[in-house]
């Protein structure tokens, strides 16, 4: 009967493609884990990996292997956590990734509540503004979006993730009044370039009726970070593009306001997602169910909508 340690370290190197990966992640050397497949190989009478100075691919066998395997040990390994959880409550290491803003600014609030709660549940949360490979780097959750999710991802919508254009009253006090998108075309526009990819989106504008029109602002300025962009603008020196988790805590102050209320840029949604499992260990499970049931109390989802005007 092989251990659930040697098939780990196979599984754990398969999706790292390398030992020092699954290494890694297991907190082992690689050394360690190499012997680890290299005994499964044996006992097996199979070799599971084609191995070279610089990679390390499955064979066909090893393919297979990993089909077979995959799914359970994470089932195994769930049920007994669940069960070995303290006290009968949800434990262990909780790792989550969320962008830096957005999990600053709406999510660490909720940790006090939580771990009086779950005080045996350890966060591990990363702040970083990308997609995460949960399998790969070993994540029980995420919270982010606009990207496409892979197959064996659950997503739960958190809130809609709209873009709204913004303004300090003082910019827009001496200008005419601005009531349609062409109007922009003569205004100074405080542009957000992506820190991941460099570029500069181009998003157009939609209201409720679905109508759609470009964003013609005279570029003015670029920012690589959507906070700095809201400073800028609450200085007077132009319109800025962010989405409404951004743009909140500026409207509720009275620091900016909505330029063109009636129109909104559609990014899609935040979701919250996780690897689709038959049994969801308990500290994530309980982790997912916390955060929705607080963004419903607190009414996130129809104060991030574009649609609302809630000021």
């Amino acid at each position: 009967m092989e251990t659930l340690g040697s098939i780990e370290c196979f599984v754990r190197s398969a999706e790292a493609g390398s030992f020092a990966g699954a290494a890694r992640r297991l907190g082992l050397t690689p050394a360690a884990v190499g012997k680890n497949v290299a005994r499964l190989e044996s006992n097996l009478g199979v070799r599971l990996f084609q191995r070279s100075t610089r990679s390390l691919a499955l064979t066909e066998a090893g393919e297979r292997f990993l089909a077979e395997v995959g799914g359970g040990l994470a089932s195994i390994q769930n049920a007994i956590a669940n069960l070995a959880s303290a006290g009968g409550q949800p434990s262990g290491t909780l790792k989550v990734s969320m962008g830096q803003s957005f999990g600053r600014d709406y999510i660490v609030p909720l940790l006090g509540d939580f771990l009086a709660l779950y005080p045996a549940i350890k966060p591990d949360w990363h702040f970083d503004n990308r997609q995460v490979d949960l399998i790969s780097e070993g994540f029980d959750a995420a919270i982010g979006g606009g990207f496409e999710l892979p197959p064996g991802v659950v997503a739960r919508k958190l809130s809609p993730a709209h873009l709204v254009l913004l303004a300090s009253p003082t910019y827009l006090q001496n200008r005419p009044a601005i009531r349609i998108p062409a109007d922009l075309a003569e205004l100074d526009g405080i542009r957000i370039r992506s820190p991941q990819t460099g570029r500069i989106r181009t998003w157009p504008l939609t209201n409720r009726e679905k109508t759609e029109a470009p964003i013609e602002l005279r570029e003015r300025m670029i920012m690589s970070d959507p906070e700095a962009a809201c400073r800028v603008a609450e200085m007077g020196l132009g319109i800025t593009l962010v989405s409404m988790q951004h743009a909140l805590p500026y409207l509720e102050s009275g620091s900016l306001q909505r330029v063109l209320p009636d129109w909104y840029v559609d990014a899609g949604n935040t979701t919250l997602y996780y690897a689709a499992q038959k049994l969801l260990p308990a500290k994530t499970r309980v982790f997912v169910d916390f955060v929705l049931e607080r963004f419903r109390e607190q009414r996130l989802d129809e104060r991030f909508s574009g649609l609302e005007k809630l000021l």
